[in-house]
């Protein structure tokens, strides 16, 4: 009993450090009290509505206290929240405690002023309030909200609270930079957010100083791909009819552009692309533009301006003219005409930059066309068959990558274009597959251009599928792994042509007799 009873005890002490189940003799009674920061008693003789307030940022300075009590897990979790927020509000009140102390209006010789004639107060949504005794003349002269507000009853005290505010410490940061005279200065090395919100508060007082130095800011410092969405965001909210902002904004956008200019621009970067000298940045940039490209038509914009079906067609015949040109070099070439290796390099290059215009158009749906292309190439196929393996494998590759679009729905092509591919391509993707597994500067994925294939044959007539899957079965035979594995296709086709055949004769001899029983 007494080792059982030390077995219990010894879970429930786990459980209760564990935090699952609370302890009568322990506690947890955090209690902390922060003081206001600034707010001088006086009872004001005029009171003035505020300005349209931004939105509302908690924070506050009453205290808080907490009856000590015992804590499970989950309680120590909402606690350890619960102070995470405390902390940042506390950080807050340390940086609005911290402007007043510099403030210029603090400072009873200040400009020659007498004390302040005007009690502003701000007030955030939570109660958080920050008083300031500032000069009427300065907020008159800086700001058109309070020169309209403060223009009757000269040499009255005035008070104004500006309530439910968005970010105290924003607040009272703006009314500092009224008394500044060097706001250039003033702005150097802060957070983009830090002026934007700056931007807003100057927008909703009216302190065109104040906008127009936030404009100038934003014009001329960088922004993180997150700023510049925050920078266009407010901007838009904002609309400011200032030619400043207007500038600010040149970063993003420009006078609308034409398909056509747009379209010049594309060539050029394309075309660039396709003739660059250095390997390593043509495939870099190849990749950069692809996903560019693809990340434009993610983004479902009805604005873009994308590069146009035209434009990628002609560099389609382009590549073509340079692979058959090359082709014909390779069908002539002897020991003494030009190396061997730059002429193999040469295809290669000519037959990627083929492929990866193939990808761009199958990724943007326009490359039902280039099937039809592609498979009207008797002459280029004539002259691939006339050149060595080593030489020619990699155009082999365009062949295989449309059988993935078609096998993969990406490409609907009518079946004579289909049967067309195939015959005037398959045999050499057949003599060319083991090249293509063995020698490729890039992989292949053997097993997806197989797929490819099966499916491609697959959606043709039966008797079409019979020629080419017979032709097959003999050449596997010979050839083994260097001849595509499509003997699923072959079981498919199988089943088609006899098994389901018998089954179609079987139904027909099936009857249906229908019989009405009495209820």
């Amino acid at each position: 009993m007494a080792a059982e009873n030390a077995l219990k005890s010894r879970e429930v002490s786990a459980m209760i450090k564990q935090g699952f189940i609370s302890d009568q003799t322990l506690s947890f009674s955090p209690s902390r009290s922060i003081s206001k920061l600034y707010s001088p008693n006086s009872s004001p003789s005029k009171t003035l509505s505020s300005p349209p307030p931004p939105p509302q940022l908690a924070g506050s300075t009453q205290s808080l206290t907490r009856q000590s009590q015992s804590q499970t897990l989950y309680e120590m979790m909402s606690d350890e929240q619960h102070r995470d927020s405390k902390l940042a509000d506390r950080k807050v009140h340390e940086k609005v405690h911290k402007l007043l102390q510099n403030a210029p209006f603090r400072n009873p010789n200040w400009g020659g002023l007498v004390s302040g004639d005007v009690r502003l107060t701000v007030v955030a949504k939570d109660g958080f309030r920050v008083t300031m005794d500032v000069h009427k003349s300065v907020l008159a002269a800086k700001s058109r909200f309070f020169a309209d507000k403060l223009r009757k009853d000269r040499g009255v005290s005035h008070c104004v609270e500006i309530s439910d505010c968005d970010d105290v410490e924003v607040y009272v940061e703006t009314v500092v930079l009224m008394y500044c005279e060097d706001l250039k200065r003033r702005f150097m090395g802060e957070e983009v957010s830090r002026v934007l919100g700056l931007l807003k508060v100057s927008a909703a007082i009216m302190y065109d100083e104040g906008i127009g130095s936030c404009l100038e800011y934003l014009k001329a410092v960088p922004w993180s791909e997150e700023e510049e969405g925050k920078v266009i965001s407010q901007l838009n909210e904002l609309q400011l009819h200032d030619d400043l902002a207007s500038e600010v904004l040149l970063r993003v956008s420009s006078e609308p552009s034409t398909s056509a200019r747009a379209d010049e621009i594309f060539m050029r970067l394309l075309t660039g692309v396709l003739q660059a000298k250095d390997d390593r940045a043509r495939r870099e940039m190849k990749t950069l533009i692809s996903r560019l490209l693809r990340e434009d038509a993610a983004s479902g914009s009805n604005n873009r301006l994308d590069v146009s079906k035209e434009t990628l067609y002609h560099l389609c015949h382009q590549c073509l003219s340079s692979l058959v040109l090359c082709l014909s070099e390779a069908t002539g070439m002897d020991d003494s005409r030009r190396d061997r290796g730059v002429l193999m390099a040469e295809i290669a290059r000519e037959a990627d930059n083929m492929q990866w215009i193939v990808d761009i158009l199958v990724d943007k749906k326009m490359g039902d066309e280039f099937v039809k292309l592609w498979a009207d190439q008797k002459e280029l196929a004539a002259l691939h068959s006339k050149i060595p393996t080593m030489y020619r494998h990699e155009i082999s590759r365009i062949t295989a990558q449309l059988c993935i679009a078609i096998g993969s729905r990406q490409l609907l092509v009518p079946k004579e274009t289909r049967f067309s591919l195939l015959s005037t391509w398959l045999e050499a993707l057949y003599e060319d597959f083991g090249w293509m597994r063995r020698a490729s500067f890039k992989s292949i994925d053997k097993k997806l251009v197989e797929e490819g294939i099966s499916q491609t044959i697959l959606t043709l007539p039966l008797q079409q599928q019979q020629g080419i899957l017979l032709n097959w079965f003999d050449r596997f035979l010979n050839k083994g792994d260097d001849c595509p594995n499509i003997q699923k296709a072959f079981e498919v086709w199988w089943r088609r042509a006899f098994i389901k055949h018998v089954s179609e004769q079987e139904n027909t001899q099936l009857q249906i007799t229908v019989c009405d029983y009495p209820s």
